[in-house]
């Protein structure tokens, strides 16, 4: 009987993880620290190298800033194409002392390799490039088409990808994108998130004399720039957390039957998650969910107050300036746009002395339907390498710029975390297990053989 090119696919993979970690390890010596520009080319270097090893065509794509790399195997007519995407630019080491080894050491330690950029997201783009190696090297071609775009700026919040997005749609013409970032939510579970909220942020100042005041002496004459703004607050958000501008919830899709059933299967423990920070119960309104809050519903936060005098002791000053930052979670169909006129015409409206501005462009929202039958075959092939029933995740709580997707290309875009909780993104002694990079290659295997069945 012969062998389904699947399970040689799978075989090879399987005999070949010492190969598939010391590829991983050597470029995870090299630091890619986009906010420093320190090894970010000599990274996309190796990038291209693997990607050619994989059996790519591979080039890089006309752009400001950092290498994009791309690659394309585009062999199977008439079969479907997969955009998988990843960054392999990494966050800074700092602080340094806390980490148990170099960070640009890989170390593998009770089962986890060791090393900034390891989970974050090299490790999980890595298994896209490993997997389509060794179906290449263990049948001599795909089973569908394939593109791969490795961008060097996710870390400093992509300010160029819609722009490189934009000028290349059809060269990144494909049936679905498919991106390996992030931890799941719980470990029992492997997840499939299909949106993320948008973003906004801002910045409020009120200003009142040319210089701080003695309050003893002023007070009560001059204006108080921090009652200003607590004032302005006022007139911003209620006890009940409603955002009060005007028209703010107007574009507030409704989730759609899928998304919403979805939601209601979510295995989310409130009370354990909500416990893990600290409290005993959530703040108003009681009758809206936690996941409800997180993926449905928009936010005004107040990320800080700066204004005054806060340091050890009194001092009785009445301050001249005082700002607040404050940023704005969105969900389909709000746009930074939108809301950026809406806020502004508040604060002309009740903040007399105030003045507000936007601190950059903002990430739009971003939702695939979870009844798209491009879902289904991910669900597939994620049950399938890791071996449980995968959960659907409506959306994340926070944003990504995956809008350059669903909206720039108008593309089904999926979000399988390939990590686990605990690998501390961001963090000294960032980590991942071995085991989920294993899984995550034979993942991507079980993709591209579904997608070259349907």
């Amino acid at each position: 009987m012969t062998t389904p090119p699947r399970e040689l696919a799978l075989e090879r993979a399987r005999s070949h993880r010492d190969d598939d970690l010391q590829d991983l390890f050597t470029l995870l010596r090299q630091p890619s620290i986009s906010a420093q520009n320190i090894g970010v080319e000599e990274c996309a270097v190796l990038e291209e190298s693997l990607l050619r090893d994989a059996g790519l065509s591979v080039r890089r794509l006309d752009a400001p800033g950092h290498p994009v790399i791309y690659g394309e195997w585009l062999g199977a007519p008439g079969k479907p194409t997969v955009l998988f995407y990843g960054h392999y630019d990494v966050q800074p080491a700092d602080p340094l002392e806390l980490w148990h080894s170099d960070p640009f050491t890989p170390t593998i330690r009770d089962g986890r390799i060791y090393c900034r950029g390891v989970a974050d997201n090299k490790a999980q783009h890595f298994s896209h490039i490993a997997a389509i190696r060794h179906w290449l090297k263990a049948n001599g071609s795909l089973p569908c088409n394939v593109k791969i775009m490795l961008e060097g700026e996710e870390e400093v919040g992509s300010p160029h990808l819609d722009t490189i997005v934009t000028a290349n749609k059809d060269i990144l013409a494909a049936d679905l994108v498919y991106t390996s970032d992030g931890p799941v939510t719980d470990d029992r579970y492997p997840e499939i998130e299909y949106g993320v909220r948008g973003l906004l942020y801002v910045e409020i100042e009120a200003t009142g004399a040319n210089r701080d005041l003695h309050s003893g002496h002023w007070g009560g004459v001059a204006p108080n720039p921090i009652l200003a703004l607590a004032r302005l607050l006022n007139t911003m958000i209620d006890d009940e957390n409603y955002v009060l501008i005007e028209d703010f919830y107007e574009n507030v899709r409704v989730p759609t039957p899928g998304a919403q059933a979805a939601l209601e299967k979510l295995p989310f423990d409130t009370a354990a998650t909500i416990a893990g920070i600290g409290l005993t119960e959530m703040v108003p309104p009681a009758d809206r969910s936690y996941a409800e809050r997180i993926m449905f519903q928009p936010t005004l936060n107040i990320a800080g107050i700066t204004g005054g005098y806060s340091g050890e002791g009194s001092k009785t000053v009445l301050p001249a300036r005082a700002s607040m930052k404050i940023d704005m979670r969105l969900v389909p169909d709000q746009t930074p746009d939108e809301i950026w006129e809406k806020i502004s015409a508040h604060v002309d409206k009740h903040g007399k002395g105030i003045t507000i501005k936007r601190l950059d462009g903002g990430m739009l929202p971003s939702f695939t339907p979870v009844e798209h039958p491009m879902g289904d075959i991910v669900r597939a092939a994620v049950e399938r390498g890791f071996g449980t029933v995968p959960i659907s995740v409506p959306s994340a709580g926070g944003s990504l710029p995956d809008s350059v997707w669903t909206q720039t290309l108008g593309l089904p875009s999926f979000l399988v975390p390939y990590g686990a909780p605990e690998q501390a993104n961001h963090s000294p002694n960032e980590s991942y297990r071995l085991e989920r990079l294993y899984q995550g290659i034979e993942t991507s295997i079980h993709l591209m053989d579904l997608l070259g069945q349907g």
